[in-house]
């Protein structure tokens, strides 16, 4: 089976595990969803992420973040450019999501990076996904 959306699939798989409070989820390798897995792990929203190899596409295995309270880090991860309506945007029109408190992750031609960091190098791109 294929996926027409590996994106969605991983946050989908990353959402159901914080809704079970699972430590670990495990998501199919892909050199997008690793920039993504890293991005995360930058903006503290993950603890660590490791690309298991097997005999066929790899296995991205997310170790997920929790609060002494128990709740996750993670409140709200969400698709915002899909495959059939793709949402660019230009660095200064790039979101503020809970007004800096959530972070928009960006594809752009200097990889994936978060919202804070396209602004900082000056690129726009494609917005992926926002957490928070």
């Amino acid at each position: 089976m294929s996926l027409s959306d590996p994106i969605a699939d991983m946050l989908t798989r990353i959402r159901n595990a914080v809704r079970i409070n699972k430590d670990q989820v495990n998501i199919k390798a892909s050199n997008i969803c690793e920039g993504i897995a890293a991005v995360l792990k930058k903006e503290g929203y993950i603890e660590d992420f490791d690309r298991i190899d097997d005999s066929k596409q790899g296995i991205l295995r997310i170790t997920l973040k929790y609060n002494q309270e128990g709740r996750s880090i993670i409140n709200e991860i969400a698709r915002t450019s899909k495959p059939g309506c793709r949402i660019y945007s230009p660095v200064d029109k790039l979101p503020h999501i809970l007004a800096g408190m959530g972070t928009a992750i960006v594809s752009t031609s200097k990889g994936v990076m978060s919202d804070r960091d396209c602004r900082q190098a000056n690129v726009g791109g494609e917005i992926l996904c926002t957490v928070n």
